[in-house]
């Protein structure tokens, strides 16, 4: 690519992310989506005692403005970790089903019983905001945050995420229903992208946490989310302290231009290899009795629960297609003839191209009220009319503005103070690339936050190696705060 294709390519990938990012009111309004829901689980006598967090893109900081809300009810088990069957968490998810109906503010519910993790999917009356809800997934909280812990080695992993989303989303292949990507395996992908550029930005992942999550999350909840934070802490410190560590120093667009020529021929390559960010290598399927008999068309191998496969929804007509998209974009952003113009109509989908300015519309191609993918990554069943999406409302009638907000690491039970007004809610903005992320707390205890200013249990910055604060434990069991060495 030429210096001047590099000179569009690199101001157009940072104006995509400035319009993508979480502004202040995507977070609080998932911050409100929380507490509605968190009332109607206080609502159930089936569900006593259990506890509402989020996790997902929202906890590791992945998710753009229109992302969906992940969210797990932990049923009380006392300090352990509880196991419920996959009946039992039908039936709760039904009970929750007819208690939101009952309720009211929310639309489109979904059960999906028979999914290898039962959920319901709603959407909020709140920006339209669609939600996952599950019982127990204390893995799918724990991979989140680990995928957050993973940010802190270098913050160019969460643009590339947030980039890579956006351009899959625009070529309709991030869509697990219609047998492509998932969002998780888009951010395995690139977690695997910077593991094997040169120099490499990322080590395996096994060197940051060799266990499986699976297994490890057992008995006492404290206890073994600590082994698994102190573990990730230790080897994630020890990576970025290697002075003699090759330092990769490439550009977004340098970046996202060797994702596409990695992955341009995936689906040739499937058949035979499968990709492992867990030893941050191809791997021969055939030497691997982990992954046989092979039923997929791909495999990504999930790095925090092995063998499973977070490439498991994508069938072989989708892959095809997904390597023409990625080959395609390939070629357009290498072309001699690249503009502004046509790299926005390649990475960006209808709802973000409506975020532009309405004169920076005009000036990249016009407003295109019709939108359309491209030709070539056009799903079959897409009708004239493109992707049917609609801009995501930036601003909100709310009054909650006004505040500040701070978020618990793990999201334990929060319950606002009874003077709380939900008028004086916002996230802390505490990014080094000065968008908005909210503070976290640490504690897996009950947690009694009040927005206006702290957590009473203490917080810290969302990182295992640069908190402020760390839980200790007296010999009564009981938590207490201390700040960091070095703080």
């Amino acid at each position: 690519m030429s210096a001047k294709g590099y000179g569009v390519l690199e101001p157009t990938l940072v104006e995509i992310l400035d319009l993508v990012k979480p502004k202040n009111d995507d977070w609080v309004a998932r911050f409100q989506v929380i507490e509605e829901f968190r009332r109607v689980v206080d609502s159930l006598q089936s569900l006593r005692g259990a506890t509402v967090e989020p996790f997902g893109s929202f906890v590791s900081n992945l998710f753009t403005r229109w992302g969906d809300l992940d969210i797990s009810v932990q049923l009380a088990n006392g300090s352990f970790i509880s196991s419920s069957g996959k009946k039992q968490r039908q039936k709760l998810l039904g009970d929750l089903t007819k208690a939101m109906r009952q309720k009211g503010g929310w639309k489109k519910l979904q059960l999906i019983r028979n999914a290898r993790v039962p959920i319901l999917k709603v959407e909020s009356n709140i920006q339209n905001i669609s939600c996952d809800i599950s019982i127990d997934n204390l893995q799918g909280q724990m991979k989140s945050k680990l995928l957050l812990w993973i940010n802190e080695i270098d913050t160019r992993f969460r643009d590339m995420v947030l980039l890579v989303k956006e351009w899959a989303k625009s070529c309709n292949i991030n869509n697990p229903k219609s047998g492509t990507f998932n969002s998780y395996s888009l951010c395995l992908l690139v977690i695997f992208h910077f593991q094997t550029c040169q120099p490499a930005i990322f080590p395996p992942l096994k060197d940051i946490y060799p266990g499986n999550i699976t297994d490890d999350l057992q008995g006492m909840r404290i206890n073994a989310e600590r082994l698994v934070s102190e573990t990730c802490t230790a080897n994630i410190a020890r990576f970025r302290s290697d002075s003699q560590r090759a330092v990769n120093r490439s550009s977004l667009s340098e970046l996202f231009l060797s994702f596409l020529a990695k992955f341009s021929d995936i689906s040739s390559r499937a058949s035979e290899l499968g990709i492992s960010p867990y030893t941050g290598k191809w791997e021969h399927i055939a030497s691997n009795t982990r992954w046989l008999p092979q039923t997929y068309a791909l495999f990504i191998e999930d790095p925090f629960e092995r063998p499973e496969n977070s490439a498991r929804a994508v069938n072989k007509s989708q892959l095809a297609r997904i390597s023409e998209a990625i080959q395609s974009t390939r070629n357009r952003l290498m072309s001699a003839n690249v503009n502004k113009t046509s790299a926005l109509s390649t990475l960006v989908q209808q709802q973000t191209f409506l975020l532009l300015p309405r004169n920076q519309r005009y000036n990249a191609g016009g407003y295109q009220p019709n939108w359309q993918a491209p030709e070539h990554v056009r799903s079959p069943n897409t009708r004239r009319g493109g992707n049917h999406l609609q801009p995501t409302r930036t601003q909100t009638a709310h009054s909650y503005t006004n505040g500040r907000s701070q978020m618990a690491h793990h999201y334990p039970t929060v319950r606002p103070r009874a003077s709380h007004p939900y008028s004086n809610v916002r996230p802390q903005i505490a990014h080094p690339s000065s968008d908005a992320r909210p503070q976290m707390a640490t504690s897996y205890l009950q947690v009694q936050p009040h927005y206006q200013s702290t957590m009473s249990q203490g917080y810290y910055n969302n990182s295992p190696t640069t908190g402020y604060y760390a839980p200790t434990y007296s010999n009564q069991g009981q938590q207490s705060w201390r700040p960091k060495s070095g703080r």
